[in-house]
């Protein structure tokens, strides 16, 4: 993963909530907010929140009187989140580095992340801090994203992007959404942070859109690959995007468009 993997500014929170969380992040975080549920937490913890999917799926599931702190190290996309969500009093907002929680020990019932870990710099210490913000028996839920091939609209927007700057092709996508899918990574590293009791669900679902052209704009315009794409030729934004818009029309028709996708939703207990 690269510094500029985790730079979500400018205009890509604004392309990221409207393009891409109907796309892959909806059916997902209704789901997230499922789990919880079930489980009832007095105090939930979210990191890595986003633009606030799950916020948004969530909140009308939990007790009138839990406590639901939900944390992003981008202050951008946290202000797009919170500016997104009804006011609720039972909810706080908070910049917060996953790798360094300015929480006490045992402070939650739940720690919850949707599409974060991957980010992690330091997935170890980041699983390590939840297990410690987490009472004795709290569970840790999150989601990653299985490998690109299994996502077939972020495979060909790549592929397309790399048609575009083939001797310098932005690898964003295969690199850091869909870098971390080994279920023998995923539970060597929790095992690590000090859980014992790890479960991993394969979830694979449909990704639907009204046009080609909308999952180019998401991937291309909503995610840091715009960052790549700038840093090669910022001119060419709006080419690449065309290209996969090209790229997805071929292998998938015109007008609506639907391709695989597939995550693992990763429950931890302390």
């Amino acid at each position: 993963m690269t510094v500029a993997d985790k730079v979500f500014t400018g205009s890509i929170p604004e392309f990221y909530d409207t393009y891409l969380v109907p796309l892959i992040f909806e059916m997902y975080a209704e789901d997230l907010a499922e789990r919880v549920k079930a489980i009832s937490p007095a105090s939930v913890l979210e990191t890595a929140a986003g633009s606030g999917v799950v916020p948004r799926a969530l909140a009308r599931h939990l007790n009138t009187d839990a406590r639901y702190v939900v944390t992003d190290l981008n202050q951008p996309m946290l202000d797009h989140a919170s500016g997104k969500q009804d006011d609720d009093s039972r909810i706080e907002w908070r910049q917060a580095d996953a790798l360094d929680l300015p929480f006490e020990d045992s402070s939650f019932d739940a720690v919850i992340c949707q599409y974060g870990v991957m980010f992690y710099p330091d997935r170890v210490k980041g699983f390590s801090e939840a297990h410690r913000v987490l009472n004795d028996s709290g569970r840790y839920i999150f989601s990653v994203w299985d490998s690109i091939e299994n996502n077939e609209f972020a495979d060909v927007v790549t592929q397309a992007a790399g048609k575009v700057f083939p001797d310098n092709p932005p690898q964003f996508l295969p690199r850091t959404p869909h870098g971390y899918y080994d279920h023998d990574q995923i539970r060597d590293d929790l095992r690590r942070a000090g859980f014992t009791d790890i479960s991993i669900e394969t979830i694979e679902a449909t990704s639907k859109a009204p046009s080609a052209r909308h999952p180019a704009v998401a991937y291309c315009q909503g995610t840091p690959l715009r960052n790549e794409i700038e840093a090669r030729d910022a001119s060419l934004l709006d080419h690449v995007t065309d290209q996969a818009a090209a790229a997805i029309e071929e292998r998938y028709g015109n007008g609506a468009v639907a391709a695989k996708i597939c995550a693992h939703v990763v429950t931890a207990l302390k």
